[in-house]
């Protein structure tokens, strides 16, 4: 489990792939806590420390993974955000995020707006996720606010800390990201289709 706030930027330092998997290399200031086997979420994504050296640890995304979500899109020198586990016992400062991305989707406008930007995304509203107004979103591992909740569309708001502290501030039109739907939104999506 997680929270959706950001620890650290790692950097994509190398990329291998393996039949249908993908090694990802990441450059991060967290490396020298990190163990063998642990969990760390990757734009989102839940992967696990499969090999640690100096100041990289790598990762291994499986064709599940490079299917549905935007893992197999990075590119060496890619920014990702990054997050360890959350510990019991902690504050739970974001939300509750599992680490399992939902789906895509693509960055359609961004506005700044004197100090903050106002970021908007479009979604397959077919695969049945919804947003809910002020209710909680994940977007590329970031605990976030809705705001604009459309039926396949969203906006969420970035403060100057939150833009220069994950990969926000690398975002274009067109970028796609994960998306991690609150699980209370899923819980009301199913209760509304099984009516």
């Amino acid at each position: 489990m997680f929270t959706g706030i950001i620890e650290d930027i790692g950097i994509v330092s190398n990329l291998k792939e393996e039949l249908d998997n993908l090694h990802i290399s990441i450059k991060s200031t967290i490396t020298s806590e990190l163990k063998i086997d642990q969990s760390v979420a990757h734009n989102g994504v839940c992967l696990t420390v499969v090999a640690i050296h100096n100041d990289e640890y790598t990762v291994t995304a499986i064709k599940e993974t490079l299917d549905k979500t935007s893992i197999g899109t990075l590119k060496v020198n890619d920014k990702v955000n990054l997050e360890r586990a959350m510990k019991l016992g902690d504050r739970l400062d974001g939300h509750i995020v599992q680490g399992h991305v939902d789906q895509t989707a693509n960055c359609i406008a961004i506005n700044e707006e004197n100090g903050s930007w106002v970021f908007t995304f479009n979604y397959d509203s077919k695969l049945n996720n919804v947003t809910i107004e002020k209710g909680s979103i994940t977007v590329n591992g970031t605990s976030l606010t809705v705001v604009n909740s459309k039926k396949d569309t969203f906006s969420v708001a970035i403060i100057p800390y939150t833009y220069k502290h994950t990969n926000f501030n690398t975002f274009k039109i067109g970028t796609v990201v994960n998306l991690e739907f609150d699980v209370l939104g899923k819980y009301v999506a199913k209760l509304l289709e099984l009516k």
